[in-house]
């Protein structure tokens, strides 16, 4: 499962005069998990489960795309530079020449999505980047039996990024990622026992490689969320993060078609494996036309069984000034509610 809050019977505690405390996780799981557990279990039954030999997976959310560049493109961005790259591939900030920050918002499966990042090129050593994502789940109020109010119990997972990436000899970008990621259960009121921490550390590490001068080729490699186990505070249970491996392929289509107009079309394809229980790829499809540099027109398919909801995207890019504005939806269906998918947006700037 994608959280765990289960506590041992003997640390469990009253946490008010009126008698509920052998209640209160029956009330938690009855009051807050409905809207939780279907996301949580829908991730969880396409990561893979013990009956299916898939094992158990801790700290999902890492799977969900963060960036409108990258669902616009179906998330096949393993072989592009790219600004969201601390998102993606770490190695994709490589070709970053200004200062820039970029701002993230969406609605993801289980919760909304808010993320930012600064990068910070430094001329002939690297690209740097501190980013941070935000995904939170939601509020819930935790009554007694007699329907009073007891406290409101907030679930958040974070994750903070630091990044680095260089250009090395022979056409090759390289970059890695160093990353905190935890999960909170806060609750205020008179549930404190119920307040639970879940954290690791983790490492991506991307090479993007064009190694024929002359032609807009380009190949991506990642191996993504790599760390230590997801140990929940005060329990000794943990699980392994989603470690995952992409392997990409991008090519510059309009280049031998149209010499002197200034449109780009990039199209790319890629698959992720797992690195545990592999055997069921995902396959991640994508275009990107481009006119001068000022506007983008994306789309993208995310075929697989697990990690991610099948089908469509699109996504549109505007460039003014020192401002880039881009937009992406999907086409599914939420697999949790049935409704459409809503719009992600990104906002970048020069600085």
């Amino acid at each position: 499962m994608w959280y765990r809050m289960q506590r041992p019977e003997g640390q469990r505690k009253e946490i008010c005069r009126f008698s509920v405390a052998g209640s209160v996780l029956r009330l938690l799981a009855v009051l807050l998990l409905p809207g939780l557990a279907a996301a949580s279990d829908t991730l969880s039954a396409q990561d893979g489960n013990p009956d299916e030999g898939g094992g158990s997976e801790e700290a999902l959310f890492l799977l969900l795309p963060v960036g409108a560049q990258g669902i616009g493109l179906g998330r096949a961005v393993t072989a592009l530079a790219n600004e969201e790259g601390a998102f993606w591939n770490p190695a994709g900030l490589a070709a970053e020449t200004d200062r820039r920050v970029f701002l993230y918002r969406g609605d993801q499966l289980a919760g909304e999505a808010t993320a930012f990042s600064v990068l910070l090129p430094w001329r002939r050593v690297g690209t740097f980047a501190l980013s941070y994502l935000l995904l939170d789940i939601g509020d819930q109020d935790l009554r007694d039996e007699f329907g009073d109010v007891l406290g409101a119990i907030s679930i958040r997972n974070h994750l903070a990024v630091a990044s680095y990436a260089t250009s090395l000899p022979w056409g090759i970008d390289a970059g890695i990622n160093m990353k905190l990621v935890q999960f909170r259960v806060a609750c205020r009121g008179q549930c404190n026992d119920l307040d639970t921490r879940s954290s690791a550390y983790a490492l991506d590490a991307g090479i993007q490689a064009q190694p024929f001068p002359d032609i807009p080729l380009r190949f991506g490699w990642m191996l993504a969320h790599a760390g230590t186990e997801f140990q929940v505070v005060n329990q000794e249970q943990s699980d392994p993060l989603p470690t995952r491996v992409r392997l990409a392929v991008a090519y510059e289509a309009l280049n031998r078609i149209v010499d002197e107009v200034p449109m780009d079309l990039w199209v790319t394809v890629e698959a992720e494996e797992r690195t545990r229980n592999p055997g069921s790829p995902s396959l991640y499809a994508g275009m990107d036309f481009s006119a001068a540099g000022l506007f983008h027109l994306r789309a993208g398919y995310v075929a697989g069984k697990y990690d991610q909801t099948n089908g469509a995207s699109v996504g549109v890019g505007f460039s003014v000034d020192r401002f880039d504005l881009n937009f992406a939806k999907s086409l599914t269906r939420s697999m949790v509610t049935g409704e459409s998918q809503p719009i992600h947006v990104t906002l970048a700037a020069t600085f």
